[in-house]
């Protein structure tokens, strides 16, 4: 088992918390990000910047069990396809079962932005979100090493 980063997207402070919860659980850490980012202190893969070149270096290197963390609801499909654990730097845990919902609404919100309408962004991030990551990261490094 070991924990994959979409770290084209990760915030820093979620880097820290998943670097800390990494060494602690004895779990290798891989982020992969495009060459545009700089990230210090782990193993890494960088790709180049086409569009979802870093998500498919991402979805090959996964296997059943790893843990994924992204922000990217089709990256978090198609890991929970591959039986992966998922989870957002918001601490939201992906599921199965609520994951084709998402999908659909985030169709339905690009076909309103599209059409020249607005769609409400995610809130700024906050202490609370950090909470909720470390909290349920924690849990579901327990759940697969049990």
């Amino acid at each position: 088992m070991k924990i994959l980063v979409d770290a084209d997207s990760c915030p820093k402070k979620a880097m820290m918390i998943l670097i800390e919860l990494a060494g602690l659980y004895n779990v290798p850490l891989l982020a992969i990000s495009s060459f545009n980012h700089q990230i210090e202190g782990i193993e890494k893969i960088i790709v180049g910047n086409e569009p979802q070149a870093a998500d498919m270096a991402l979805i090959n290197k996964t296997n059943r069990g790893d843990i994924v963390v992204t922000q990217d609801w089709g990256l978090a499909s198609l890991v929970l396809s591959k039986g992966g654990n998922c989870i957002a730097p918001s601490g939201y845990v992906y599921s199965k079962e609520k994951i084709a919902f998402m999908l659909e609404e985030r169709h339905i919100k690009a076909k309103i932005r599209k059409s020249g309408g607005r769609t409400k962004g995610p809130a700024p991030r906050n202490k609370e979100d950090d909470e909720r990551f470390r909290k349920n990261l924690e849990l579901l490094l327990k759940q697969v090493n049990s």
